[in-house]
């Protein structure tokens, strides 16, 4: 169905109906718009989620990243960042595809629309024209007849007037004459041009008008066939991202289904196991008969009953030694602030990283001397010497991770004799406890004073022997203890430092190999004892570290070890 024929009469209805399906378009080519920026706008928020929640540089993560939960979680954020990446592939081909291409349409489209409807609104102007000329001449043809008309009538009557002479009468015939050819020449020259007019007009409404609402007509019908390919390509576009997006499920469900918790559990297990073995019974202390000192015995003195004995603000003047360090730091370079287990793991794990920092600067050395043997057999491509500083650098780097490694692999070979066995319980796991503070051992209890001690058939007393003695490993952790600066605690016992011991944390002093010492309070079953130095400094000592001589009926000297 053409609209040159069907609507030859409808030019402005046809006008308004083309501009509307322009802005109709134009409309479309905006929501296409506004839909690549909610894309753009979601892939930058998915993004931005996914940065927030992936884990950071530090060794919390480090460990975390040890369990398949949170392996699995950090897979799903990389799929959401990936997942995050098709929308903005969707947004890049929307602005591509359809909004790029619309826009260079529609001014296109309103360029042709606008030639159509000028050259109608020309034809439309011409035959207005040729129908006002056309009247021009009906109406002179139809006043040239009247006066014709007049000019006989008036002929006429001068002819039948008797009394008008010859010569007037001759001149009303001459002018009636001309008046006659005048209405025939009009006659002759409506009859041409409405020839003309009817052939025009007809040519204009069969022809002219049909031919250029044609165009229009395929102009329109291209512009919704536009349309409708926008709107395939507007799917299209994220159909082909569908298969991309579908892996990226696939992903996060694969991650989902690799979590096991049987693996976390043992890793746990591998992540804080210390390597001591549990503490064994406590042993019955009878309160009364007389305390004496014997290899079996738990205590060195009665001096858990005098403590009984001492004022209420007394009995609460020492306090578990292996509460959480107050100082914040990473503690010693060597770990020995770990347990066997975890020092000997971080050692490894250190060990793992200085070799790779060495591999890696030996690759670099390897390729540095390759470019200078380049450069000395073709020195038009570089200055040999200006490598040479790099590779001093590079070698004095390598010497000094070297010199890591064997200091590590020292105190790893060390971590690993002292690993106690299962057989093994002369060690005391206190010693290891963490300065951090990562919980109480299993071997802490609770003590019925109110402190916390390990079980007393962990430690055995044996006769000082300094040839067979080994200190415990270094860095004890802080105590957290109060003393009484107004009365100083009565000396029950001598005693002689076997090795020397820093005592860094809190609540602890420092001795020096073989110095005498004023024991002040027996090791309560938790491996410190209380020893005082020239009446003014007191605290902590491990008892291992000491030969004690407690009390005057003392056989000989007491070593814990």
């Amino acid at each position: 169905m053409s609209w040159g024929s069907e609507l030859w009469d409808q030019f402005d209805n046809l006008e308004k109906h083309t501009q509307w399906g322009i802005d109709f378009l134009e409309r479309y080519a905006k929501f296409v718009k506004e839909r690549s920026e909610i894309e753009i706008n979601y892939a930058k928020q998915i993004r931005t989620l996914s940065k927030k929640y992936q884990p950071k540089k530090n060794s919390r993560e480090e460990e975390e990243s040890k369990y398949t939960f949170c392996r699995a979680f950090v897979t799903t954020l990389n799929e959401l960042n990936d997942y995050a990446g098709q929308h903005e592939v969707i947004a890049e081909n929307l602005t591509s595809q359809i909004i790029g291409e619309l826009s260079r349409y529609l001014q296109d489209l309103k360029t042709e629309r606008k030639t159509h409807f000028h050259d109608g609104r020309k034809a439309q102007q011409h035959m207005e024209g040729s129908w006002k000329q056309l009247e021009s001449c009906k109406r002179k043809f139809e006043r040239d007849c009247k006066e014709a008309d007049k000019a006989k009538q008036y002929f006429d009557k001068m002819d039948a007037d008797i009394n008008v002479t010859k010569a007037d009468v001759e001149k009303a015939r001459q002018q009636a004459a001309a008046r006659q050819q005048m209405a025939a020449d009009s006659k002759s020259d409506y009859s041409s041009y409405l020839q003309k007019f009817n052939q025009e007009q007809n040519e204009h409404y069969y022809t002219v008008i049909p031919n250029i609402f044609q165009k229009v007509q395929d102009m329109e019908e291209k512009r919704i066939e536009r349309m409708g390919a926008c709107m395939k390509a507007f799917a299209d576009v994220e159909r082909q991202v569908i298969p991309i997006v579908g892996k990226c499920l696939d992903g996060m469900t694969k991650a989902a289904e690799a979590i096991q918790p049987k693996t976390d559990s043992k890793q746990v297990v591998e992540s804080y196991k210390s390597g001591f073995e549990p503490p064994g019974d406590v042993e019955f202390e009878d309160y009364g008969q007389a305390m004496k000192r014997a290899v079996s015995e738990c205590s060195l003195s009665n001096s858990r009953g005098e403590a009984r004995d001492r004022p209420a603000g007394r009995g609460k003047a020492k306090l578990w030694p292996f509460l959480k360090s107050k100082n914040k730091g990473s503690g010693p370079e060597d770990y020995s602030h770990l347990p066997p287990e975890q020092r000997k793991k971080k050692l490894q794990g250190k060990l793992d990283e200085l070799n790779k920092d060495i591999q890696k600067e030996t690759e670099q050395r390897d390729a540095l001397t390759k470019m200078k043997d380049v450069y000395v057999k073709n020195p038009q491509m570089g200055d040999a010497a200006s490598v040479d500083p790099r590779l001093d650098e590079l070698g004095r780097n390598i010497q000094r991770l070297q010199s890591e490694v064997r200091k590590f692999e020292g105190w790893l070979a060390e971590a690993e004799e002292r690993l106690p066995s299962k057989g093994d319980t002369h060690r005391r796991s206190a010693l290891y406890e963490s300065a951090g503070g990562n919980g109480n051992c299993a071997q802490d209890r609770e003590s019925p004073d109110g402190s916390y001690t390990e079980e007393h058939n962990s430690e055995i007393h044996v006769k000082a022997d300094v040839a067979d003695a080994k200190p415990p490993a270094a860095g004890a952790p802080d105590f957290d203890d109060e003393f009484d600066d107004d009365e100083s605690l009565p000396t029950i016992g001598n005693c002689k430092a076997l090795y020397p011991f820093d005592g860094h944390n809190e609540g602890t002093i420092s001795v020096a190999e073989g110095e005498p010492l004023h024991v002040i309070e027996e090791d309560k079953g938790d491996g410190w004892t209380r020893v005082r130095r020239n009446h003014d400094e007191e605290g902590y000592v491990p008892t291992s570290y000491l030969e004690l001589f407690l009390g005057t009926d003392a056989k000989g000297a007491v070593t814990y070890i």
